[in-house]
This record gives structure tokens, sequence and C-alpha cells, in this order.
């Protein structure tokens, strides 16, 4: 017999979804009496959960794409961290739309069209990880899986009002997720909660996140430009955490983040899905073909002298990360519309990156968090702790008053 919380939970996902009326968050759904049994049979510590997962993440029975039909495969398996999350009782609606092949901030670079946000529709939802985070917000699924490569789990988790956890590369496994850059590439966890995102984590980590008592968090010294508003939304979320603020330099990280879009470090997206892209020009977004196609012609050396480059960018952020638990910074600096995406694709997209281009490069764990709104907008902060701190990041997110 079917538990009566499995009936009303999947009814209430199915009518919101007709009620929000968002066709674009979606790739594929799966069937209805398929779902509707696996609730029934559901045990575990996430029974009862709803979980979205991103189209660059294997699901058994759907096709994966990556926003791109012409390259889709119907997997043999689930993604081991889909695998894991099911084993714990979460069960899969369905797949949602993102940024092509992971490549974007903004969510709009997608043939199944433009995500938009949860709040205000004429906004951008955030990328690339747009379609699970929208699924969030909007309370259709309780848990979604994204990716983040340079920010694109935390970016969409902060223009949407939800919590975005990036966990150290290698915390999750990425096996059955189609590379964006493979040496860099992590799942990414969106949740409504602090305590929900820890509890999928709980499910899926492979070595245990070190535990770290967090008492004083870095401010940088100087943000540079943020949106209308957003600095005094910024320092009334930092006043709400307990312990001592350290000014911190942000130019070592901010450095370092420019070297995965501005060096050679984009070749790696090339490696991953560039002789697609040759073989079906056509059939790619105008924009993250260009972006990918470019770095097919980046020569060897370039490679190697960002490599050193990058090294002593993270000595120098390491540095000032010794001396604090914690970094604090606002997601993102601006939220766009999509007709100002439209009208500059790649500067609108660079800037959303700005402090969130350079976690991946730097080994770091970083996890974002809604922090109040702007002009009737969700505003977004992260933060960002050393390798395998992401238990510490948690417990600093629960102390904020």
């Amino acid at each position: 017999m079917e538990r009566g919380w499995s009936v009303d939970r999947l009814a209430a996902a199915r009518e919101r979804i007709r009620a929000v009326d968002r066709p674009e968050i979606w790739i594929a759904l799966r069937d209805e009496d398929e779902v509707r049994r696996e609730f029934a049979a559901a045990s575990g510590p996430l029974a009862g959960k709803l979980l979205a997962v991103k189209g660059n993440i294997d699901v058994a029975g759907l096709t994966t794409t990556a926003a791109c039909p012409a390259f889709g495969y119907r997997p043999a398996r689930d993604a081991e961290v889909v695998r894991r999350l099911t084993a714990a009782g979460a069960v899969v609606l369905g797949v949602t739309n993102m940024d092509q092949f992971a490549t974007g901030l903004v969510g709009t670079r997608s043939p199944y069209g433009a995500v938009r946000n949860a709040v205000d529709p004429a906004r951008v939802s955030g990328g690339s990880s747009s379609g699970s985070a929208v699924a969030v917000a909007l309370g259709i699924v309780d848990l979604a899986l994204g990716t983040d490569t340079a920010g694109s789990g935390q970016v969409p988790a902060a223009f949407n009002g939800i919590v975005g956890l990036k966990p150290t590369y290698g915390l999750v496994p990425v096996e059955g997720v189609v590379p964006a850059c493979r040496s860099l590439d992590c799942v990414s966890i969106l949740a409504r909660t602090v305590d929900e995102a820890e509890q999928a984590l709980a499910c899926v980590a492979e070595p245990p996140a070190v535990p770290v008592p967090t008492h004083r968090l870095g401010v940088p010294t100087d943000l540079g430009d943020l949106a209308d508003g957003w600095a005094e939304a910024f320092e009334a979320a930092v006043r709400r955490f307990p312990g001592e603020l350290v000014p911190i330099d942000l130019d070592p990280f901010l450095d370092a983040g420019r070297l995965l879009y501005g060096g050679a470090f984009v070749a790696e997206r090339y490696a991953a899905v560039g002789g697609f892209i040759d073989a079906h020009p056509d059939q790619v977004d105008p924009t993250v073909r260009e972006i990918i196609s470019a770095a097919k012609d980046i020569p060897a050396y370039r490679l190697f002298r960002d490599q050193e480059e990058l090294a002593r960018l993270k000595a120098a952020a390491f540095r000032e990360l010794d001396r604090v638990d914690a970094l604090v910074l606002p997601t993102t600096a601006e939220h766009p519309t999509i007709a100002a995406v439209e009208r500059d694709p790649v500067g609108v997209n660079a800037r959303l990156g700005r402090f969130t281009a350079f976690v991946n490069l730097l080994g770091l764990s970083a996890l974002a968090l809604p922090a109040g709104g702007v002009a009737g907008l969700p505003f977004g902060i992260s933060l960002v702790g050393k390798p395998f701190h992401d238990s510490g990041l948690l417990r600093v997110a629960r102390s904020a008053s």
C-alpha cells in the first residue's frame, strides 16, 4: 500500500509544475507511475524527498544531453552520486535544463530555452545549474544536483534565494558526469536549507569532511563595483555572523579566477567536448561554440606558464586563508536581466563569476547562502574555506543570527 506522504508529495509536485508553468526548467520528466512506485518503496534518511538532476549527470532511463540533443546518449546506469542519493531514499523526478556543456553562469545558453529566475522572470536564473536551482526555489523538488566548475552551483543558488553547496574537489564522486573541465568539476548540492544540504552531503561524500571550528571570518578590503544596494546588503549579512572579522586581500583570489577563462585552462573544455563541437557546429549554442572552439588554438607553453602563475597565486591566497577560518563574499556582483545577457553574453557572464571562478582552481570549498534581498530580488553570500573544510562552512552558516 502506498504511503500517504508519498502520494501527497508527488501530487503537490505535479500541481506545482502545472501552476508555475516553467517548461524550460526541464529537459525530461520521469514516468509518473514509475516515480510513484519508487516513492512507495523508499526508505532511508532521504525517503520522501524529491530530487532533480542536472542534464549533464546520468540518470538511467533518461537521455543525458548536457543541453545538446545531438550529443545525447542513454546511460546504462545512474551516475554514482545519483545512485547514492536514491539508495538513501530520494526519488528522481526528472532531468533539468542547463547552460549547454556547463559553459556559462547565466542559464540562457540552451536549446531548451532560457531558464527564468524564480522570483523575477525577466532576470536570469544563473547557471549553469539553472533548472536545478529553480526547481528547488519554486518548491517542485526538495533537493537538486548541479555541477560547479566556475560557480555553476553557487551563482544560481544566490539568484534564486536557496542554498548551494560546492564541495571540495574529490569529496563527491563525478563518475557519470559529462566533464566540462575534468580536473576541476564538482557535483554541487542545491537545497532549501543548510540542514538539508548537509544531510544530502552526508549521503554522498567519500572522505569525511574535516570539521573546523570557525571564529574568524575574512572580509575583503575591496570588493570592486557591485550592483546598487549590494554593498549595504553584504555589510548587513556580515554583521549577522559572530566572531572576529579580519580584513583580507582578495587580489590573489581574483587573479587566479581570471585564469580559468582568460588563460590556458579553458583548453580542458575543448578536450572534453571539442571534437563533438567541431563535428556538429550547427548543433551547439553559438556562444558556447565560440568559447570552447577558440581554446583549440591555445599553445601548450601557455598551460605551463599559467600553471606556474596559478601556483604563485595559490601560495599568496593561502597566506590570506591562513589568517582566517573562512572568507565571506557576495556570491556575485550583479543580477542581470535576460535581455542584458543577450546584448553582452560573454561580458555579463564574466562579471558574474568574479567571486566564484577561483574556487575550484584553488581547490577550495564553498557554500552559497541566501542573505535577504535587494529591490525585491534575492541577495546571496558565499562562505569559502580551505579544502575539506565543508563541515566548518556548514557550521558557520548556522551561527548567523
